[in-house]
């Protein structure tokens, strides 16, 4: 299944993408895409309420604003350096563990709502990453049982303020948890709809110029091994999501390094997990 939310900023309801691209309203299974309803076997029962009452489902037409397809998580962890090019680009060495930080959630918003360039930034870049939502509580759990805990998959703008993150005491978090930095979606592939998150292909535009495109089968650690390892220092809970890290082509990595300014225009994709679209506006 492909999960969405919809409707105006705050008063978001869930829905689904049906396989001929068409969104219906489901909000008569009466759950939210949340922590409960992930870790209860949401994902099962709605299946089987659709298999009746997909048909009487109120239809969403295109015009309809699309948020984050599943409620603010309870945490957001990012895997950072986690593509041999992008660590040489940013003049870091190749990793031998993954390297950690987290996002805020209040971060999160739609797949196309505007990106808010920070208050007193010159350096907003962009960054396509593929994320994982858990589907169940995990504590310690080893590579070969990672599968078992996910949910599904969705695509993520890591967004990020280098000078915030780099330049100020070397603090990640600040330059990577600023409003509108995370924007979600358009869907949440269950994982029963992508066969290899570990050999997708994933791009990104800036003003219709490709600077990104790579595939996940250049990550330094996969998703089975993030997962794990993430697990042995904390307790992911359903819903949470783990957004495994960019490929080459960002910003800071051109010679001179190249940031966004007001309205510039970023799209985005994954193989099987459709596109985004954001521009930039000025803070106000």
């Amino acid at each position: 299944m492909k999960l969405i939310r919809f409707g105006k900023v705050g008063s978001e309801k869930p829905g689904v993408q049906l396989e001929d691209g068409s969104k219906i309203d489901i909000s008569g299974f009466g759950e939210d895409y949340n922590e409960s309803f992930f870790g209860e076997g949401g994902i099962e029962r709605l299946e089987d309420w659709l298999k009746i009452n997909a048909s009487a489902c109120p239809k969403i037409g295109d015009e309809v604003r699309l948020g984050s397809p599943l409620v603010r998580p309870s945490k957001i962890v990012c895997v950072g350096l986690n593509y041999a090019q992008h660590a040489a680009e940013s003049g870091m060495a190749v990793p031998k563990e993954p390297v950690l930080f987290f996002k805020a959630t209040s971060a999160i918003v739609g797949p196309n709502d505007d990106l808010i360039i920070p208050k007193g930034s010159e350096k907003t870049d962009w960054e396509v990453e593929l994320a994982i939502v858990i589907g169940k509580k995990a504590s310690y759990i080893s590579e070969a049982e990672a599968f078992d805990y996910v949910a599904g998959y969705v695509l993520h703008n890591d967004y990020s303020e280098r000078a915030f993150q780099i330049e100020k005491e070397g603090q990640w978090c600040k330059g990577k948890g600023c409003d509108t930095f995370a924007p979600l979606g358009p869907f949440i592939a269950t994982k029963d709809e992508i066969e290899n998150p570990n050999d997708l292909h994933l791009w990104l535009k800036l003003n219709d110029e490709t600077v990104q495109d790579s595939s996940t089968s250049d990550f330094i650690f996969n998703v089975q091994e993030v997962v794990s390892y993430i697990s042995q220092f904390m307790t992911l809970l359903p819903g949470d999501i783990i957004s495994t890290g960019t490929p080459f082509g960002v910003g800071l990595g051109f010679n001179p390094p190249k940031y966004l300014k007001a309205g510039d225009v970023v799209e985005l994709g994954i193989e099987g997990l459709g596109s985004s679209k954001q521009t930039a506006r000025a803070y106000q």
